[in-house]
């Protein structure tokens, strides 16, 4: 893990006007020194000021721990503060003393805990608090190819854990049931952590973000499962498919279904550098739209993916940022018809130089399982 990417969110700050960011225990802190730090009440803190070098504050307790991390190599100064020490007073000293004056502009990482921001507030009163994304998304949005290999790897155990779906996915068992195969599955196949298991079957596949429920599958069930989990370095996966159990689809089903193939298809071609998330959403919405589907999809096409499941970019109508090279995001759009069914496509992209790779495989057809 270099420095190299402290120095570029201190160069982001400084071009944006920010005098110092501060990102706690998360995957910012993860992503900048590889320090997977644990959040708790005791602050854990790196600042990175516009001038002058950054630093780590740490409980003395966890100071160990920091020397034995990625971050212990990247030689960044280590503030390690006793129990009866205030560590945002002494956040606060030490990047004045950086910065010559206290600063005005203070930028905390997005999912900073109430109680450390309001102690940075507390610490610098003269200072502005803002969200950090502007900042540490600047860098984390662009993936180098080391972290592209990372998100493919992730991809690829997700596939072969939908590739096994016939051996849990039967008419008779709860969606709860199903849950956990799919979860001892993940594990098994690839990940060091579950982060997600929808399964939803019949009129719970209408509900985008179902949680598992005693629902029993039952025979010509379509049934949407979304499955993600976490890899050893810290990357995610999120892959989403279509089931149909203890049935044959329906002329209209498959008319719908086809709708829904090929707004995911358009969608994905449409990715390339310069298109912007938004015209991205937009292709996929058209296609639904125009079969008569529109009101039925009810959410983005797509989200960043990195080492959060959630990330910008986000391919949502409005975001007119330009896709750039080593951008990694969903593209899944999904048509809900409530007290029915419902479905989803869902694969992570990358947006390469002059175009686009898909780094999920396997079949984007409803799948038919045997009751």
């Amino acid at each position: 893990m270099p420095v190299d990417r402290v120095h570029a969110a201190r160069a982001v700050a400084d071009e944006v006007g920010v005098d110092v960011l501060v990102v706690t225990p998360g995957s910012d802190l993860r992503y900048l020194t590889g320090y997977h730090a644990h959040a708790m009440e005791r602050l854990t803190a790196l600042a990175v000021p516009r001038r002058g070098e950054p630093l780590l504050v740490v409980p003395r307790l966890e100071a160990p721990m920091v020397d034995a991390s990625p971050a212990g190599a990247l030689g960044l100064e280590v503030l390690a503060w006793d129990e009866t020490d205030d560590p945002f007073a002494r956040l606060a000293e030490a990047v004045t003393a950086r910065l010559g004056a206290a600063p005005t502009r203070v930028a905390v990482g997005n999912r900073t805990w109430a109680e450390h921001a309001l102690g940075i507030q507390r610490a610098l009163p003269g200072a502005t608090l803002e969200l950090g994304s502007p900042v540490v998304d600047r860098l984390r949005m662009v993936k180098t190819p080391a972290e592209v290999t990372e998100l493919a790897l992730a991809g690829a155990a997700i596939d072969r854990v939908h590739a096994r779906m016939g051996e849990w996915l039967r008419v008779g068992r709860t969606e709860a049931e199903v849950g956990a195969d799919i979860a001892a599955a993940i594990l098994a196949e690839g990940h060091v952590a579950v982060d997600f298991t929808i399964v939803g079957s019949g009129p719970n596949g209408a509900s985008p973000h179902h949680e598992l429920s005693d629902r029993v599958v039952q025979a010509g069930d379509v049934v949407v499962v979304d499955i993600g989990g976490e890899t050893a370095t810290g990357y995610r996966s999120d892959c989403t498919r279509t089931y149909l159990v203890g049935g044959v689809a329906a002329r209209s089903l498959r008319e719908w279904y086809t709708v829904l193939q090929r707004a995911q298809a358009a969608a994905v071609a449409a990715v390339r550098p310069g298109v912007t998330c938004a015209q991205v959403d937009a292709v996929a919405r058209q296609v639904i739209t125009d079969a008569g589907w529109g009101e039925y999809f009810i959410h983005r096409t797509g989200h960043g993916i990195g080492l959060d499941s959630h990330e910008a970019p986000y391919i949502v109508e409005g975001n007119d940022l330009p896709l750039e090279p080593g951008m990694a995001f969903s593209v899944e759009p999904g048509i809900y018809l409530p007290g029915r069914y419902g479905a989803r496509i869902e694969d992570i992209v990358v947006c390469t130089d002059d175009g686009v790779r898909n780094l999920n495989e396997g079949t984007r057809e409803l799948v038919e399982l045997p009751g």
